[in-house]
């Protein structure tokens, strides 16, 4: 007798489930996370820079160093919703990607300022550059996945800002410590540094980023259709029509009192967050005349 074939073994639907959640997890987080990483690095890298010979370089007051500081969510604020439409209407992978280059090639324009005001326009047009990037990173994530998922994913993502601090003061340090490095003083050695992996992250996002799930080569044809259901399905019963979104969207989103409520809960933890982020260098650096002792950068850093 002819030897029986087994048919093929499928895979259950929670199997198929699994293993969508788990190359997400494992292709798109790490990576989402590190561009995360070395935005926030670059947004407060002028925290390390100012104790550590830019203010005296500059001849910067406290006042002039928080105006400095603050000056860059003005720019942030207006082109914060403007971004996310955008990202909407060219897709995420290219979104993402011209916010990080844009945001290289101004940060990195940091490494020549030698003025103030040369100070405030560049922290305002990062803070033009930047917009959009972390909502827009946070809506690509949950593109990807089912709402019940989207706790463990966005917690994996959001590791990447205590990560900057852990691993980036201490980064920063470093290079602040190669004073002269290309003629340089260490603060603007640390700029250049920092700057150059948003560009490179910038182009190889615009390659290595995809907009659907639907069209991701590296999973199984049953986990898009899975994955590409199950987010129809969620947009269908939140819009009312199957992945549209309904108009008055934006207006919508103003006048909601969650929105709001939400909107100042986010504003007390922030304010203390950057409050912390901004100064803590410089209250470190006062340590040393507080308690007549002497830090090496490298010290200030991992304190």
């Amino acid at each position: 007798m002819p030897a029986s074939t087994a048919p093929p073994v499928t895979k259950t639907r929670p199997a198929v489930e699994a293993s969508a959640i788990r190359k997400i997890s494992i292709r798109l987080v790490p990576f989402v996370a590190l561009m995360f990483f070395v935005n926030y690095l670059d947004r407060t890298a002028v925290s390390f820079a100012e104790p550590n010979g830019m203010g005296q370089d500059l001849s910067l007051t406290a006042a002039q160093f928080g105006f400095a500081s603050g000056i860059f969510f003005l720019g942030y604020i207006v082109l914060e919703v403007p971004s996310n439409m955008a990202l909407h209407r060219f897709g995420a992978r290219r979104w993402l990607a011209r916010i990080m280059v844009s945001w290289g090639i101004v940060s990195l324009l940091f490494t020549w300022v030698d003025s103030s005001g040369q100070l405030y326009t560049l922290r305002f047009l990062l803070g033009v550059a930047e917009a959009g990037f972390f909502p827009g990173a946070i809506l690509f994530l949950s593109q990807w996945v089912p709402s019940r998922h989207r706790t463990k994913i966005l917690g994996l993502f959001y590791l990447a800002q205590p990560l900057t601090t852990v691993f980036g003061a201490p980064l920063a340090g470093w290079l602040i410590g190669h004073h002269g490095l290309f003629g340089l003083e260490g603060w603007r050695v640390m700029f250049l540094f920092v700057s150059i992996p948003a560009i490179l992250l910038g182009v190889i996002a615009w390659f290595y980023l995809i907009d659907r799930p639907a069209d991701a080569k590296w999973l199984t044809t049953d986990e898009r259709d899975w994955l590409t259901e199950e987010l129809a399905a969620e947009n269908a019963d939140k819009t009312g029509h199957q992945g549209q979104h309904a108009k008055g969207d934006l207006k919508a989103a103003f006048t909601n009192g969650r929105v709001w409520i939400l909107a100042v809960v986010y504003f007390g933890f922030v304010y203390g967050l950057y409050a912390l982020a901004f100064f803590l260098p410089t209250i470190i650096n006062g340590f040393q005349e507080q308690y007549d002792t002497t830090f090496s950068v490298m010290d200030k850093a991992w304190i």
